[in-house]
């Protein structure tokens, strides 16, 4: 681009010096293509230039030869330093050096702890069994009528649960019941109050009940029902009943059925239906049908207490509830 005379005239009425250039400016050059690096020569040491020097003349007619005698000298002398010699002239010997250590080596290492050796685990062992200690069961059960099936049962130490009881469970209700429910085993609150299914899983059984016109409360045979349990008493801290104890505590059971003479029993959990059936089947198979037990019609349910933790199986209950009342309807009716 030039600049026109116009153009150069305004600049230097302003006092501005031309910031273009004058005349366009000339195209660059192509860069020529880097020429490949040399490799490096190896510098001799000053020790060997001196060694070279004593070869070298120093007259003043020496001229050229002794020049390049003396560059000759020097070469060789770089050469046997660059092999490394003996050592003791030019550069240290490679050969005779430590190699180098790298990074990693060269920070200190901390020690390493020893190696484990794995040592046999023992198992664990499952929980110890509660010892049962089992005594001697009064005489004669199956001929007591209510009161002596009263006084054993209230003195009875057939088995452990004797020492750690406050009282014992007998039962509750019209001891000529059409119904009789049947329970596991006396919680904290049974216990205490020495009554069967109190607590608020006996409020749910009481609801239960009053669904199918049936009371734990004063009413004739027909209403009332008798409610006992398998165990008379209660295991240390709600723990399952053992086979030992049930097997002690069955011939006060058995006795009561055969005393009260019911039209059907109603089992409720696992405990008391397995007890009743002499079955390992859980509730789940065995609901929903009837069994019999000593020639009294038995079916079976949830215990109220499972109902509280898994209220949706109340239609389950109540499914049973209505087939026991179809069952003591019919047995009714045949009588």
């Amino acid at each position: 681009m030039r600049w026109t005379e116009r153009q150069l005239g305004m600049l230097k009425e302003m006092g501005v010096a031309a910031f273009w250039p004058m005349q366009p400016m000339q195209p660059m050059q192509p860069m020529q293509p880097m020429q490949p690096m040399q490799p490096m020569q190896p510098v001799p040491p000053a020790n060997a230039a001196r060694e070279a020097a004593p070869y070298a003349s120093t007259e003043p007619g020496a001229g050229r030869a002794d020049a390049s005698a003396a560059r000759a000298l020097a070469a060789e002398a770089i050469a046997q330093a660059g092999r490394g010699g003996d050592g003791g002239h030019g550069w240290p010997d490679d050969a005779h050096r430590a190699p180098a250590a790298s990074p990693s080596e060269a920070r200190p290492q901390s020690p390493r702890p020893p190696a484990r050796v794995a040592s046999a685990v023992p198992a664990t062992a499952p929980p110890a069994a509660p010892e049962v200690v089992l005594g001697s069961r009064p005489v004669g059960i199956d001929t007591m009528d209510w009161p002596a099936l009263r006084e054993a049962v209230s003195g009875c130490q057939a088995c452990g649960l004797c020492q750690s009881r406050r009282n014992t469970v007998f039962g509750v209700g019209h001891e000529q019941a059409r119904w009789m429910i049947v329970g596991e085993a006396p919680g904290e609150q049974e216990d205490r109050q020495g009554e069967p299914f109190v607590g608020r899983a006996g409020q749910l059984l009481d609801r239960m009940l009053a669904a199918i016109d049936l009371t734990r409360g004063e009413a004739g045979p027909d209403r009332q029902v008798f409610i006992a349990n398998v165990l008379k008493c209660r295991p240390p801290a709600n723990r399952n009943p053992l086979p030992q104890e049930v097997a002690q505590c069955e011939p006060f059971l058995l006795r009561q059925m055969a005393l009260v003479r019911p039209d059907l029993i109603v089992a409720m959990g696992r405990f008391a239906v397995q007890s009743l059936l002499k079955t390992t089947d859980p509730i789940g198979r065995l609901r929903g049908r009837v069994h019999e037990v000593a020639g009294i019609p038995v079916v079976v349910t949830y215990h109220p207490a499972y109902l509280l933790r898994n209220p949706a199986d109340k239609a389950l209950v109540w499914d049973d509830l209505c087939l026991a009342r179809e069952v003591q309807a019919r047995r009714r009716q045949g009588a």
